[in-house]
This record gives C-alpha cells, structure tokens and sequence, in this order.
C-alpha cells in the first residue's frame, strides 16, 4: 500500500482531508454535497436553499446545478425555478438496487422483529454525518415514528449514529466527532459527552441505547455489524416510544431481540459472496460469524478510516458471547 493509501487507514477520509488533500478534486466532492441535499425523490430546491445546506456560495451552486442539470443529475424546473433529482440519478440508483438477494432477506428479518414489538426497526449505513436506512420496517402499531428507507438520521442524535461512532477505532471516531463540530455543532457536543459511555456499552453489551435526542418521545437501541462489501459498520437499529420501553425495559426485553436480530444481519452481510449487493440466497437464520480480519491491500481508501472490524475481545458474538 502506498503511503497515501496508509495515511488514508489511520485517519479516514474526512471533510478536513477533502479540503486539505491536493490530489482531490473537490470540485467532485461539492457536487456530490449539492446531491445529498435532496433527500428523498420529491424533494425540490433552489440554489439559495441548496448553497444554505451545502455552505457553499451561491454563485458555485448554480454553476455546479447547471453541469448536474446536463449530465442529467437533477431536472430543471422552471415553473418553480427549482431543481430536483434527474433521471441519470434515478436510473443509476435504480441499477444498484438489482439483485439484493441480502436485502431482501434482511428485509424481512426486519420485519418478523416489527410484528413482535410496537416499534420501528431499520438497517442502515453511513454517510458522513448521518445514518441512511437501507431496509426498514414497522409495526402497524408504531406511533410517532416515520422514517422510510433512503430517509437520513443525524448520527449524533440517534442511537444507530451513537452505536456507528462508538464502533470506529478511537482515534477515527474522534476525529469524526470533531470534524462534525464544524457543521453540527450541537450533535457534536452530544456525541463527546457520551462517547466513553457508548463505547463501554458496546464492549460490555453489544449495543448502545440513546433517548430523546432525535424526539423527546423516541428512544432507540442499535448494534454495529462490519460489511466487508463496504468496508465500514453498517447499522442494526430500533426505536420505540419512551413512554413504553423505559430503558431498564430496553435492556431487558429488547436488547435481546437485537443481539439475536443483528447476528442473523451479520451472518447474511458476512457470509455474502460481495457484501450488500450480490449475496446468494440464504436461510436468513443463519448461525452468525465472527468478522473476518481485512487483509491491508483489500481496503476501500474512501472508507479505510472504518475499515477494520473492532479486536476480537470487543466484538460481541451473536449469541451475547464475547
């Protein structure tokens, strides 16, 4: 590996590196920004709107939304004079859906959870700093809880986030908490004051709990698993009303439902042949696998920062063994 790709390891590839690295073009790396703001097919923004989420100047927002608008990235429209997913993007997005044999499987290992307790239950992966639901279900006695797949969650106010952060090496996480500072600046102090504690609980536990952040109804439960298809943790989570599952209440009746939940994920993501996006069918109860070691030359440099599964002795097993 050369030295660019073992500096990308230790530190992970964060906005600070972005900024700071001459061989990125972060011409590419804004418009993907101007991208992820629209959140959700339907959604319709301006330039002002955009250059107000993304922080960037309104005068590169609308020469990056003219060269997204002719790639065919976003869509004009000049009735509203605003833009809004194009059909380049829906056509690629819709060819990455093929085939997702896992995801079907994890779908509905999502939802036989769903039909046991009165909550939302989700699968998820990150992207800078948020949590973005790859599978999601619900009971239909769930209340006050309306995400959908593709809906984006802050990391620092949710406990899918709180258990991605604890889950990174050290140094990573931390170098994550600070970068968000700059942007998120609330969650940012929200994960720092709780970082320790969500890292103990995941030592000790498996999983971390978080309450009343993302809603002061809301509280959630959630347990890392290491893709090896994207190299980085994916996210088993659930959420609840608080007023019914107090935390005590977590621990005791929930908890045990996601350790056994998220060792069937594990075993699926793991035991697939490319990770997330190609995996053979399986019997979705499979006994779960410990994660593999990732050899150095095998990692994805966008994500090497998260590449490596925790040390044996902090990996929960799927049956609550260490």
């Amino acid at each position: 590996m050369g030295r660019r790709s073992e500096r990308l390891s230790k530190q992970g590839m964060l906005a600070s590196d972005l900024a700071g690295d001459g061989d990125v073009i972060q011409v590419v790396s804004r418009a993907f920004d101007i991208l992820r703001c629209f959140e959700g097919h339907d959604a319709r923004l301006g330039n002002l709107e955009i250059s107000n989420r993304c922080g960037l100047p309104r005068s590169t927002v609308s020469r990056l939304t003219h060269t997204l608008t002719r790639m065919g990235q976003l869509a004009y429209l000049p009735g509203d004079q605003k833009y809004r997913i194009g059909p380049s993007a829906v056509a690629m997005s819709t060819s990455m859906m093929r085939g997702l044999q896992v995801r079907n499987l994890i779908r509905l290992r999502l939802q036989e959870v769903a039909e046991q307790i009165p909550g939302t239950i989700g699968f998820t992966i990150p992207d800078r700093f948020h949590m973005v639901y790859l599978e999601y279900a619900r009971a239909e006695n769930a209340l006050g809880l309306h995400s959908t797949t593709g809906s984006r969650i802050a990391m620092g106010r949710t406990a899918a986030g709180h258990a991605y952060i604890a889950a990174l090496d050290e140094d990573v996480g931390n170098a994550l908490i600070t970068e968000m500072s700059r942007e998120m600046p609330e969650d940012s102090k929200i994960l720092r004051g709780r970082i320790e504690r969500n890292r103990q609980s995941l030592r000790e536990h498996g999983h971390v709990t978080a309450g009343g952040m993302f809603s002061p109804h809301i509280t959630g439960i959630a347990a890392p698993i290491w893709s090896p298809q994207y190299q980085t943790f994916v996210v088993v989570t659930i959420g609840l009303l608080s007023a019914m599952y107090d935390e005590a209440r977590l621990h005791d009746e929930v908890a045990p439902i996601l350790m056994k939940l998220s060792g069937a994920v594990a075993a699926m993501v793991q035991n697939a042949d490319s990770g997330l996006t190609s995996a053979p069918a399986s019997d979705a109860r499979a006994t779960p696998v410990a994660p593999k070691k990732i050899p150095a030359e095998q990692v994805n440099e966008l994500e090497a920062g998260t590449r490596r599964p925790l040390p044996a002795r902090s990996v929960r097993a799927g049956d609550g063994r260490r």
